[in-house]
Order: C-alpha cells, then structure tokens, then sequence
C-alpha cells in the first residue's frame, strides 16, 4: 500500500512537471513569437565575436525584446546561436524575438547605424555621410563634399574606416557611362580598376551595397546585369506594334525620353510624342541628342546649342537624320524604359516647355506655335537664350 500510495504520488508529481514545463515551453514559444515592447526603430550593433548571450543582455537593455533568456533559449532552439554576423542592424518597431533572431543572423551589409553614400549625378558626384537615429530610424545628413573640387572632411574619412559601416553606390538616372566610371574611380573605398568603359545605356541607375575595397570592373558587371535583366522584361511586356526592331532599339528611346523629363506623369505622353513621329517618319528634334554628340556623354554643355550646331550633320543630331539615333545617349532609368516600351496612347507629335518644368503637348502645327510663343515669352521675361523646340 505505501508503494502504491508513493507512485501514485510520484505520478501525479510527474504530471505536474510535465504540465508545468508544457506551459513553460508554451509560454516561451508566445514570448518569442509575439510582437516586441518597443515602439519605434531600433539600431543593433552585433560586434565582432559577440557571444548570443551578450547580444540577449544587450537587445533586453535597449528595451528591444522582453526577457534575455527567452531570446537565448529560442535562437539557440533554432539553431542560430552560433550565426551571428557582426554589423549593425535597423530592428524594426514591435519586432518579434524570432524576427530579431533571422536579422542579426542573415548577415549582409549594415542597415542603420552610420551610412556613407556616394552619388554619381548628372551635373556633380558628391559623398554624403548620414546617421540613423535609434529612436526615431530617420537617417540625417551629417556631412557632405564634392569629390572632384574638396578633400573629404575627417568625419567622412573616419566613417569609411569603420567596420560596420554600410556603403552605397547611388547612381542617378540619366547620367552617362563615361561619368559613371569617372565617378567609381573617385570612390576612395572602392578597389580594382574600371577597365573598359561599358556601352552607353547599359548600366542600371541603382543604389547599390558595396564592401569597403569592393572590385570596381565588377560593380560595373553588376550595373550592367541588372539593367540587362531591366530591358529583358520590359521587352517581354512591351505595348504590340511599337517601332523599335529590337530591344536596343527601345533602350535608345528610353534615354531620350529620361534626358527630355524629369517629371514622372510625363515619360509615357513624351514617348507617345517621339513613338507617333517614328510612325509618321518625322524627325525626332530632340536636343539631348544633338547636346549628346557635341559632348561624347563626356559631361554637360553649359551652354545653349549653336545654330551652327543644329545644321551640322552628325549621327546624333536628329534636326538632320532620321529615326534614332546610333546609341543610347545615357544609362535611362527603369521607369524611362517602361515608358519607352509601354507609351501613352495620345495623337501628340510636338512638345514644348510650359515654363513650370513640365511640357505643353500638341496634336497640330498650329496648337504647337502657340505653345511655342507662350515659352518664348516666357524666355524673354526671365532674360533666357532662345532655344530650339519641337517642329520650330
């Protein structure tokens, strides 16, 4: 009797623990999943050879996650105990524990903390520094300079120093090969050598996460994939019967269509301009053409266009040949390319500046010459050159 009356005991101890440790394991498991205590973003630094159990103390102390040791226990569970990758990581609002456990473990460049980024622009290449607040995970401009006219400030030059910093390439849309391989060689924290300039059109407008001493005949490769794997399908989902005998022929388009416009709502009515001339065997008269080969894409003309050079006969200028011209006259962006290749269905075949920074379209010559003489007026008020137009 008292062995019996000792196991039965002892069971129901057992079962006790059992259902205990169930609802432990239940609850940890809730914990781990369930949305995190902070409201806003957080930046996590992970440094290099961090134990799990640091990084726990560490998230619990910026009031990230709830409890250390179910952090602990869960990613060791998961096996990521032993994944961590050093860098700094933006942790979005309210992440989960699970979530926090899949950033810090992926690896990859560094999300928040300090940003160096390196724009290549159309008129000027600058180096802007920006920090990312760990309250808020707004990133401000700290510093700023142009590479090719100012040493790089100390902050700047400390930032690129800095293991977990993130890197950035920022190519602007509408900028040429030749500036982007003259900006790639200005980005000290590059390595490697340009090599041969890339085709006009073919690298991809893009930001792009780079390492420090990043090869840069291979950033090239990738801007030039990309904007490849771009064209490919804006091709495969062109608008049917559109003048172009083949994709390069669209990318050519594409960069006049991002040279002419700035203005989003715009790129597929000036495509339906340039699409409906091409059509009715017009002339495009478009001036980034002709200004494309004064330059050779090699910077900017400061300068209004000569009459002399609107008569002079050149592959480029399109007052005097016909249909497009031999190449793209810069690297067009990916909405440019859509436009070019997915136009709007309009009976435009003149545009005009309209004096706000957009056009004013026009379907006949005589709608297009009071377009004209509106911007002529506007010209002369603001004390500007006459310029070439559509159809003058």
């Amino acid at each position: 009797m008292i062995w019996r009356h000792i196991a039965s005991n002892f069971l129901t101890l057992l079962i006790v623990v059992l259902i205990a440790v169930a609802a432990a394991v239940a609850w940890g498991k809730h914990e781990y999943d369930r949305p995190g205590p902070s409201a806003v973003a957080a930046c996590v630094r992970v440094a290099p050879g961090a134990s799990l159990n640091a990084i726990s103390q560490q998230l619990a102390e910026q009031g990230v996650i709830s409890n250390a040791y179910v952090f602990r226990v869960g990613a060791d569970y998961e096996g990521k105990s032993r994944n961590l990758k050093f860098g700094s990581y933006l942790v979005p609002p309210q992440a989960s524990m699970a979530e926090i456990s899949r950033v810090i473990t992926a690896g990859g460049p560094s999300t928040c903390g300090t940003e160096v980024v390196f724009r290549i622009g159309v008129r000027e290449n600058s180096v802007i520094l920006r920090d990312m607040d760990s309250e808020t995970g707004v990133f401000a401009e700290q510093a700023k300079y142009n590479p090719a006219t100012e040493p790089a400030p100390e902050v700047i030059a400390a930032a690129e120093q800095k293991p977990d910093a993130r890197l950035r390439i920022s190519v602007a849309e509408g900028v040429t090969s030749w500036q982007v391989a003259e900006g790639l060689k200005q980005a000290g924290f590059l390595g490697g050598e340009v090599g041969r300039l890339p085709a006009e059109g073919s690298l991809a407008p893009d930001t792009y996460d780079v390492e420090k001493g990043a090869d840069r005949a291979t950033l090239l490769a990738e801007m030039a994939r990309r904007q490849s794997s771009i064209l490919a399908s804006a091709w495969e989902a062109r608008a049917p019967d559109l003048p172009y005998a083949s994709p390069e022929e669209a990318l050519i388009m594409a960069s006049i269509i991002e040279k002419e416009t700035g203005i989003p709502e715009e790129r597929r009515v000036v495509a339906s301009v340039f699409v409906n001339r091409l059509r009715q065997g017009m002339r495009l008269e478009t001036d980034p053409t002709v200004i494309y080969g004064i330059t050779g894409g090699k910077g900017v003309l400061d300068r209004g266009i000569r009459g002399s050079e609107l008569r002079r006969r050149t592959p480029y200028n399109t007052y005097q040949v016909d249909g497009l011209p031999p190449t793209p006259i810069a690297n067009p962006g990916r909405a440019a390319i859509e436009a070019a290749l997915n136009p709007e269905d309009t009976d435009y075949v003149f545009f005009v500046a309209d004096g706000s920074g957009g056009h004013a379209f026009a379907r006949t010559l005589e709608e297009h010459n009071s377009n004209v003489a509106r911007w002529r007026e506007i010209e002369r008020q603001r004390g500007q050159p006459l310029s070439p137009v559509q159809g003058d």
